[in-house]
């Protein structure tokens, strides 16, 4: 709960002066640090004496841009983030022994904002604010899913904007309509880019009990605006030495105003881009607990390994093969070659910052099917000894001794490569043409994430066919596939990947792919049962998307999706004992720490 006594920074630094203990609502330093010793802190410091000064100049503009994505994204996240982090700042700046604020601007850091998860995996705020809403900053507070379900079935008309994937839901309040029509005469360019939202927002009733969307392009518009200025100084830049790259930079920055990322979409995933890449817009929904539909800002700055580039390409060339193998009957025509670039983070802003392996978009089936997707492998966190030695230490704390030397550092990164590659194949839409996410809702993310970890491990028998890698590489991708299950504590409703990834372990536990081991309860794997298991859980995920059916798809989580602590608490107690970490916190040489 909220404090209920507001203070101002002033007042509240004056009445809890630096040799006091921290105000109410702050965490102290017993309860931060362990979640602090629980992660492995990791910096990324990739050599950048390749670049030449006119990438260097637009490395300093791009970090300038990603760093408006990162106050969006917590923007994003919760509503009083930046307030409490400002106050926090305030109170550090005071404090006679900045362990306890320094620790709680670290554990903002880490989570992007004022709420923690904790070793129990319980969401809660750490600061003196409000506990998140399921969507968000996206969606008026206390809204719920069956009053937009009602809303849309009396206002079809309104489907369009409500459930696009870069809009902001609001209640049609007079303060709210007419703050977005100041802003609407504030950025002519936005006007000018939605020639009919004028009219549309002139024309809705004033009724708090009916709601409306605006784009983020109009939500967001200083930010953005300002954004844009810094990808335009980029692209100048850069523009005689990469026009690819620069024409990009342009086109992103207008996609940013305009909320269709088509023309930037297109040159990114077409482009010839040299030394650098980046990732930049709201794409991913996870974080939208309520509908799964909205995207979430993220920024990522990448310098490309062009030796490790050139080699990974080579073994691009039997995607079709892969997509004519998977278990269904629907099998599209996909690009013989897609651009799949190692790079090594530079900096990450928003929902990007953190250890993310690899990236593949863009995620709109129209792109993807006119332009392609681009994956992007992040060489220095994939390929990273000090993180791969928290993924063995999992793996090696359940499996039974035997199986303890099969996963490598190499099988990780097929095994992610794969997933990547995944999003690209298999279904795109439902069989009545509707995006997924339309669909199957807060469903999407968890069965599109389980599709693409599937389909990494059914790939991995015709990988090694053509020679992409030998007998020890099959197995320590599929070893990588079952580290990939493993759970450290029970999966929060709200975590697709996690609860993806507990629903996997159990269908292979039950189906026989692993199973206990010896008197300790360790586990087995039966490398001999691997490709048919993995086939006949395949087969139902993209049975699913193709249907589309949300209440099948529900009855498919819940029938998977359950926990045993005689089994599972049972192995996340020895990954507890065993690992020296629970995850990593990863920082960036270029940026200040916090």
């Amino acid at each position: 709960m909220k404090h209920p006594v507001k203070f101002s920074c002033c007042l509240l630094l004056m009445a809890f002066p630096a040799a006091a203990e921290l105000p109410e609502g702050y965490w102290p330093a017993e309860r931060t640090q362990p979640i602090l010793d629980s992660r492995r802190e990791v910096t990324l410091a990739p050599d950048l004496g390749h670049l030449s000064p006119a990438e260097l100049e637009a490395v300093d503009e791009l970090l300038a841009a990603g760093r408006i994505m990162q106050a969006l994204y917590e923007q994003q996240l919760h509503e009083e983030a930046r307030v409490a982090k400002q106050t926090l700042d305030e109170l550090h700046a005071a404090a006679a022994d900045p362990e306890a604020t320094g620790n709680l601007l670290d554990l903002y850091y880490l989570f992007k904002g004022p709420v923690a998860t904790t070793l129990d995996n319980e969401r809660l705020p750490f600061l003196p604010v409000g506990s998140p809403n399921p969507g968000k900053t996206l969606y008026p507070a206390g809204l719920a899913r069956p009053e937009i379900d009602t809303f849309l079935e009396t206002h079809p008309s309104a489907r369009d904007t409500i459930l696009a994937e870069r809009s902001l839901v609001r209640r049609a309040t007079a303060e709210s309509l007419a703050g977005d029509l100041a802003r609407l005469d504030e950025y002519p360019g936005v006007a000018e880019l939605h020639p009919g939202l004028r009219g549309r927002l002139e024309a809705i009733d004033e009724d708090p009990a009916s709601l409306y969307a605006v784009p983020y392009a109009l939500a967001y518009a200083p930010q953005l605006t300002e954004a844009r200025r810094h990808l335009e100084r980029a692209a100048e830049a850069i523009e005689e030495e990469t026009p690819d790259f620069a024409a990009y930079l342009h086109n992103r920055g207008r996609d940013l105003l305009s909320g269709d990322y088509e023309s930037g979409d297109a040159s990114w995933v077409t482009g010839e881009f040299g030394n650098l890449n980046l990732q930049f817009g709201s794409y991913e929904s996870y974080d939208d607990n309520l509908l799964g539909i909205k995207a979430f800002y993220s920024a990522s700055l990448l310098a490309r390994d062009e030796a490790r580039s050139r080699a990974l390409a080579a073994a691009m060339t039997e995607l079709q093969a892969i997509e004519d193998a998977l278990p269904y009957e629907h099998h599209k025509r996909v690009r013989s070659h897609i651009p799949v670039g190692v790079y090594n983070v530079v900096a990450d802003f928003g929902q990007a910052r953190g250890a993310n392996t690899a990236t593949i978009l863009p995620n709109d089936a129209d792109h993807a099917r006119k332009y392609g997707r681009i994956v992007l492998i992040r060489n220095n966190i994939l390929g990273n000894p000090a993180i791969f030695e928290n993924v063995k230490q999992r793996f090696e704390a359940v499996v039974a001794p035997e199986y303890r030397e099969h996963l490598s550092i190499d099988g990780s990164f097929n095994r992610t490569l794969w997933h990547e590659i995944g999003h690209y194949l298999g279904i795109s839409v439902t069989a009545d043409g509707r995006s997924l996410g339309e669909a199957l809702a807060d469903y999407a993310d968890l069965i599109e994430e389980m599709k693409s970890d599937l389909v990494s491990l059914h790939a991995a028998p015709t990988l090694r066919t053509i020679g992409y890698y030998d007998d020890q590489g099959l197995r320590a991708h599929y070893a990588d596939g079952i580290r990939r299950t493993l759970q450290v504590v029970r999966p929060r409703s709200e975590q697709p990947y996690q609860t993806m990834q507990l629903m996997q372990f159990n269908y292979f536990m039950e189906h026989g792919l692993i199973e206990p081991h010896g008197d300790a309860a360790l586990l087995a794997i039966n490398y001999d049962r691997y490709h048919e298991v993995v086939s006949a859980l395949l087969s139902e995920v993209l049975r699913l998307q193709y249907a589309g059916d949300y209440e099948m798809t529900r009855a498919f989580v819940e029938r998977w999706n359950y926990w045993d602590d005689r089994v599972h608490g049972r192995l996340a107690e020895l990954i507890q004992e065993q690992a020296s970490y629970r995850g990593t916190l990863v920082r960036y040489a270029i940026l200040e720490n916090r």
